[in-house]
């Protein structure tokens, strides 16, 4: 199991000891051009998470290239590059740019406009356009996530990223929404149950590995992650409160595996994918 950081919610030039407490960093999303993002406010607290709306701020491709990634590879550690894009011509333009990394695909930012091709049309562009590792980060507000998952795995994805944020809004005490644009990405802890039940489905129809994202807090939360069938986890919202979290979390792992009654990470792998019986069934 890698653990990691979820796109968006680390910058490991800031933090580089908080980055390579991580077993692969994660970059925030590149887009071809320059972009500045959604005007502030772009984060609000709520009561069970967070709201963002930043819109995909973010150098360029280019800037990335020549100055980002370089200095990102000085770390030492492994990377993985969001890539972003409005259609899929523009998304494989960055991966046939990019050498030595994994690609996560941000298939579901929901705080800008989306590419008019689906979800699979992107991932075969991008396939033809590179060798690397492919991960498609799905959207939980997906009608049949499984199916989707299905269609990206045919189209050439080598793995799966489950889930970006949900569409949100909160408001003030006015009565105003608390973000400029109204609406935004929620994550954090209430994310966690939606997040389970999208790595739970697409295990169901997949071989893919599947990195689980969403509410990570915890030992347990990972455990939980993994039993539902992720083989990777990613921490985002809880690294702006706690950046200790990775090393914590991997000192509650083995209390959390006792009380779940397993001796090893490995049984946990897909425990909750097996069917319950009980007297009377």
């Amino acid at each position: 199991m890698l653990l990691l950081n979820a796109s968006g919610c680390l910058d490991a030039l800031t933090a580089p000891e908080l980055a390579r407490s991580l077993d692969a960093f994660v970059t925030k999303t590149v887009t071809p051009e320059p972009r500045d993002g959604n005007p502030p406010v772009r984060i609000a607290e709520t009561d069970a998470g967070m709201l963002n709306a930043i819109g995909l701020a973010n150098p360029g491709r280019d800037r990335f290239l020549a100055e980002t990634l370089p200095a990102l590879r000085g770390l030492g550690g492994p990377l993985w590059v969001s890539v972003g894009g409005f259609s899929a011509a523009e998304y494989a333009e960055t991966c046939a740019a990019l050498a030595d990394v994994t690609i996560e695909l941000n298939l579901s930012c929901p705080n800008v406009d989306e590419a008019p091709e689906s979800a699979a049309e992107i991932v075969a562009a991008c396939r033809a356009a590179t060798s690397l590792p492919l991960y498609a980060k799905l959207s939980p507000a997906t009608g049949e996530i499984g199916e989707l998952a299905r269609a990206v795995e045919a189209a050439g994805a080598d793995g799966l990223s489950l889930v970006n944020t949900i569409r949100g809004l909160a408001l003030d005490s006015r009565l105003r929404p608390t973000l400029a644009r109204a609406s935004g990405g929620y994550s954090g802890p209430a994310l966690k149950p939606i997040a389970l039940a999208a790595v739970h489905a697409c295990r169901r129809v997949t071989g893919l590995p599947i990195v689980g994202i969403g509410g990570v807090q915890s030992g347990r939360d990972v455990l939980e992650m993994i039993a539902c069938g992720a083989t990777h986890v990613a921490l985002g919202t809880v690294l702006f409160a706690d950046p200790d979290a990775p090393e914590r979390i991997r000192e509650e792992l083995p209390v959390a595996l006792a009380n779940a009654g397993f001796d090893n990470i490995e049984n946990v792998f897909c425990a909750a994918q097996q069917p319950v019986f009980s007297i009377g069934n």
